[in-house]
C-alpha cells in the first residue's frame, strides 16, 4: 500500500525541525539564514507557497530558506510537480532527485513539512499553508534538496542483498508455495528512499555502527525467503553490538515509511531469530 495523504499518519509521527540553541557547537556556516523571495506571474489566480531549503557548495554563503509562489492552475497536483514547476519556469538552479513519479524508485524522498516523504505522492492539497522543503536529515547535503547516500548504499551492500545458495542453480526456478512467497509481503516493497533511516534517532547518533532500519528491513526480507540458504551467514553478520542491536524500537521508521512498511517488525524478527539461535 503506497500512503498517499498525511491525514492517513499520526500526527505524532511529523519530524518537525527544532532550531538548535546557539552553544550547541554548530558552525555558524550550517546556520540557515533567509533566502531570496520569487513573486506569483502576474496571471497567477491560484497560488501556493513553498519556503525550500537551498544550499551551493560551490557558494561562500549560508544555507538558506528560498520562498517561492506557485501557479497552481499552470501545475500538477503532487509537489514533486510544484518542484519541477519552480526549477522549469523560475529557477532552474534548484537542484533535487526525481525519476518514476509512481512512488516506485525512491529519489524523490525528502522532509514536506516536517514529515520524510516522497514528493511524487505528496498531494499539494495535502500541505500547509506555506509549505516547507528540506532534505532527508541525517546525511550530508550535496546540493539544495540532494543528500549524500554513499554510506547508505554502502552498509545495503555490506547485508550482500542477493540470493545465496550452495545448491546447483534449477533448470527453470527456484519454486516456492504460496505461504512462503506470502513471508515476504511487506519487505520486498521497500524502495530504499531512506526516509526510515533519516528518521531514525539510533541511526543519528551511532550511524558508522547502526545499520539502520532500511538496511536491517531488506536484510529480513533475504532471511525470511525460503530459497536463500544463508540464514546462519547473515545472523553471523549481525553479531554485533550495533550493527543490529544498536535498535532502541523508537519506531519513527514505522511511522515515516510513505510505502507503509514496517522496518519495526523486521528489526524484531532478525532479534528474535537470533535469540532462537542462542545468539
Amino acid at each position: 500500500m503506497i500512503i498517499t495523504s498525511p491525514d492517513q499518519v499520526p500526527k505524532f509521527t511529523l519530524l518537525k525541525r527544532f532550531p538548535l540553541p546557539r552553544n550547541m557547537g554548530v558552525s555558524p556556516e550550517s546556520r540557515i539564514a533567509p533566502g531570496r523571495t520569487w513573486p506569483a506571474p502576474a496571471s497567477t489566480v491560484r497560488a501556493k507557497t513553498f519556503n525550500v531549503y537551498r544550499y551551493d557548495p560551490d557558494s561562500p554563503d549560508n544555507p538558506r530558506i528560498d520562498t517561492y509562489t506557485v501557479d497552481l492552475d499552470d501545475c500538477g497536483p503532487m509537489v514533486l510537480d510544484a518542484l519541477i514547476w519552480i526549477k522549469s519556469k523560475v529557477d532552474s538552479t534548484l537542484t533535487f532527485r526525481r525519476s518514476c513519479r509512481e512512488g516506485v524508485c525512491g529519489s524523490c524522498s525528502m522532509n514536506i513539512d516536517g514529515t520524510n516523504w516522497l514528493a511524487c505522492t505528496r498531494f499539494i492539497a495535502d500541505t500547509d499553508p506555506q509549505a516547507t522543503i528540506y532534505p532527508l536529515a541525517n546525511m550530508p547535503i550535496l546540493k539544495d534538496l540532494v543528500g549524500d547516500q554513499t554510506h547508505l548504499f554502502a552498509q545495503y551492500a555490506s547485508i550482500k542483498p542477493w540470493l545465496k545458495t550452495s545448491d546447483p542453480a534449477p533448470e527453470k526456478e527456484r519454486l516456492q508455495s504460496k505461504e512462503q512467497r506470502a513471508q515476504l509481503d511487506g519487505y520486498y516493497e521497500c524502495i530504499l528512499c531512506f526516509c526510515c533511516t533519516s528518521g531514525c534517532p539510533s541511526h543519528w547518533w551511532n550511524g558508522d555502527r547502526f545499520l539502520g532500519p532500511a538496511v536491517l528491513l531488506q536484510a529480513w526480507r533475504w532471511m525470511a525467503d525460503s530459497r536463500d540458504e544463508a540464514t546462519a551467514e547473515r545472523l553471523d553478520d549481525m553479531q554485533s553490538a550495533f550493527r543490529l542491536y544498536g535498535c532502541h524500537t523508537i519506531l519513527n521508521c514505522t511511522r515515516t515509511c510513505p510505502k507503509g512498511l514496517n522496518p519495526g517488525k523486521a528489526i524484531a524478527e532478525i532479534k528474535r531469530m537470533m535469540l532462537e539461535r542462542g545468539g
